[in-house]
C-alpha cells in the first residue's frame, strides 16, 4: 500500500476509537448539570427536615409496608440493593439470588440485596410469597396491589423502608428484576467518590417531556405537572442514591404527585431538595449490552436480560480473571 493509503487506514482506525470511547465521555460532559444553589428557602427547609428525621417515629407509622421478613443489620451496609419485582416472578428472583444478588461483600464492605413488591391479586400467589419471604427473608411487601399504576408507590415504599429500617446503608441501588448488575464494578466506583453526600447517580435523562395523551397509561395531567420539561433525572431501571438523598427524597415526596412515573418522581423530589443527578454511561438504561466478559466486568448494568444469560454471564464474569487493556 502507498503512504497516503496507510494514512487513510490509520486515520479511520483512530476515528473509530475516538467515536467508540469518546462518546461516553462527551455524553457525561454535556449532561453534567451545574450544582443547584441552596439559597431557596423551601430547599433549605427540606434539607433541614431530612437531617432531623426521627426514624423511630417513622418506623411506628410506616405508610406502605404491610409485611416484611427482611431485616437490616445495625452495622453499616455499604450498598443496599432494592430490586423492584413483580409478585408472580418468583423464578426470576431465584435467578438473581443465585447470580449477582448473591454478592454479600465487595472489597470488604457489606452488600445486602432485597426485593420490593406490592401485593398480588391472587390469594395463592400471596401464600407462595409468604413462604418465599420466610425462607429467604429478603422480601419487602407493600400494602397496595402491584400493578403498572402503583410503581411510584413501590418506589415510595422502598425509600420509606430504607430511611426507617435501614438508615445505616451508605448507598442504595434501586434496580429492576430484568437487569444484570456488576456489584464489584459499582462498589469500586462508589468507593472512589470524594463527594459523600448528595449522590444521585445513574443514566441521566435530559429534558424529558411529560406525556399529555389521556389515552396513554403514562398520562400526566397539566394541573399535576405544568412544566414543559421534567427536571433531569436518572433512568429508573437502575440508579444509586446515598442515604442522605433517600431522606431528602422522602421529605420532598409529600409535595410531589404520585401520578408521574417513579424515576421522574425521584428526579422531581431531588430537584426540590437541591440535588443534581450525576450521569454515568456505565449504567445501561433501557439498553441491552451485547455480552463481552471484560465489558461486563466494567459496566454497572445491562437491561433486558434473559434468565439463561444471567447464569452464563455471571459465571464468566465471576471467574476472577483480570482483563488486559
Amino acid at each position: 500500500l502507498r503512504t497516503h493509503q496507510w494514512c487513510f487506514i490509520l486515520s479511520n482506525v483512530l476515528l473509530f476509537h475516538v467515536l467508540l470511547f469518546g462518546a461516553d465521555l462527551l455524553e457525561e460532559y454535556f449532561l453534567r448539570s451545574l450544582p443547584l444553589s441552596y439559597t431557596d428557602a423551601k430547599t433549605l427547609e427540606i434539607r433541614e427536615r431530612a437531617r432531623k428525621l426521627d426514624t423511630d417515629l417513622l418506623k411506628a407509622n410506616l405508610s406502605y409496608t404491610v409485611s416484611s421478613a427482611a431485616t437490616c443489620s445495625d452495622q453499616e451496609i455499604f450498598l443496599l440493593v432494592l430490586v423492584c419485582s413483580s409478585p408472580e416472578n418468583r423464578t426470576r428472583r431465584n435467578v438473581i439470588r443465585q447470580t449477582w444478588g448473591n454478592v454479600t461483600d465487595a472489597r470488604g464492605y457489606a452488600v445486602l440485596t432485597l426485593f420490593a413488591l406490592g401485593k398480588p391479586a391472587s390469594v395463592s400467589t400471596q401464600l407462595e410469597i409468604n413462604e418465599e419471604s420466610q425462607k429467604h427473608r429478603d422480601i419487602i411487601e407493600g400494602s397496595f396491589i402491584d400493578s403498572p399504576e402503583t410503581q411510584t408507590q413501590k418506589m415510595l415504599m422502598s425509600v420509606e423502608w430504607t430511611v426507617t429500617v435501614c438508615p445505616h446503608a451508605r448507598y442504595i441501588l434501586k434496580t429492576d428484576e430484568d437487569m444484570f448488575v456488576s456489584i464489584p464494578s459499582l462498589a469500586g466506583y462508589l468507593l472512589s467518590l470524594t463527594q459523600l453526600e448528595d449522590t444521585y447517580l445513574g443514566r441521566v435523562i435530559h429534558r424529558g417531556v411529560p406525556n399529555r395523551d389521556p389515552q396513554n397509561p403514562g398520562f400526566v395531567p397539566i394541573h399535576q405537572y405544568s412544566e414543559e420539561f421534567y427536571p433531569d433525572y436518572c433512568d429508573g431501571r437502575a440508579f444509586v442514591m446515598s442515604q442522605d438523598v433517600a431522606r431528602k427524597v422522602y421529605v420532598a415526596a409529600k409535595e410531589v404527585p404520585v401520578s408521574v412515573p417513579p424515576d421522574i418522581f425521584v428526579g422531581i423530589c431531588a430537584k426540590k431538595a437541591g440535588i443534581t443527578p450525576i450521569h454515568s454511561s456505565r449504567f445501561s438504561g433501557e439498553k441491552h449490552i451485547s455480552y463481552n466478559r471484560c465489558c461486563y466486568k466494567f459496566i454497572f448494568t445491562s437491561s433486558n436480560m434473559k434468565e439463561d444469560e444471567l447464569f452464563k454471564d455471571w459465571k464468566e464474569t465471576s471467574d476472577g480473571k483480570d482483563c488486559s487493556l
